[in-house]
């Protein structure tokens, strides 16, 4: 599938999803995250894609957020035009409010991530950074607010005294701050971004995928509900209930006890 603003790649069960507007360091506009709606949409449906790693083209920006020249020309009335709604229903870029996609999602961040493009980051499951990039959510700071989920999970991810810190602010920090306070997984040169974020990708793939997706449904959801409450939901979850009846659940240890790999189904 060929889009305007983003670029999207299936590489065997690896989903490769880039933000393609380098010339404003990956600022989203409506049409840039329609389209990044439409791009999780097939994700998510497609059975042969188990794992998706999100980027940005170039060497300078993950993603700035909210193209706030865009939104300076929406609200000066002059592209009245545009049949396209500011709000997307899965949230901004298609994904901050994307509470039931399951397959995991690593994001290899390349650069700036601030504001909108920050609250991108912290949507995914794994955080690959490299030593450019930094992160922040500055939206106070041209009178907006992280309201696509950046002033929730921020707090959730670090420390609620550092996050509140950078939310009130609006400062950003770099990579290995971000290391520090455990927002990301591995810090990495530039050149290294990419592999090693497929490296996690493969490693992920080893397990058998609706394990790996009722684990992600489990561990979030439980954030939800008292830590006795997450334990007794045991195996009421769907996701897990899936894998429990799917053929991967036999396959796993029989293929321990063949001492083999395992060739999961997924199904």
């Amino acid at each position: 599938m060929v889009y305007d603003f983003v670029i999207y790649e299936k590489v065997e069960h690896i989903a490769y999803v880039t933000i393609n507007r380098p010339e404003v360091l990956n600022a989203l506009h409506p049409d840039a995250s329609h389209e990044m709606a439409e791009v999780w949409d097939d994700f998510a449906s497609d059975e042969n894609l188990w794992i998706a790693i999100l980027t940005g083209s170039g060497s300078r920006g993950f993603s700035a957020g909210n193209d706030l020249k865009a939104t300076a020309s929406r609200n000066d009335g002059s592209n009245v035009g545009n049949t396209r709604g500011i709000q997307v229903q899965s949230g901004f870029g298609g994904l901050t409010n994307r509470f039931d996609l399951h397959k995991p999602i690593i994001g290899a961040v390349n650069g700036w991530a601030m504001g909108g493009g920050c609250e991108l980051a912290l949507a995914c499951d794994i955080l690959i950074a490299s030593e450019q990039a930094r992160f922040g959510l500055p939206e106070p700071r041209v009178g907006l607010a992280a309201l696509a989920g950046g002033v929730h999970r921020l707090p959730r991810h670090i420390p609620l005294k550092i996050a509140m810190g950078m939310i009130l602010t609006g400062k950003n920090i770099d990579a290995h701050e971000a290391y520090r306070w455990g927002l990301v997984n591995e810090v990495v040169a530039h050149d290294d971004l990419m592999s090693t974020a497929e490296k996690w990708a493969l490693e992920i793939m080893e397990c058998a995928p609706l394990s790996v997706r009722g684990s992600k449904e489990a561990a979030l959801k439980g954030l939800d509900v008292p830590l006795w409450s997450a334990i007794g939901a045991g195996n009421n979850f769907p996701v897990l209930q899936k894998h429990f009846a799917s053929e991967d659940r036999i396959e796993g240890p029989r293929a321990f006890a063949d001492k083999r790999k395992p060739n999961w189904k997924a199904m």
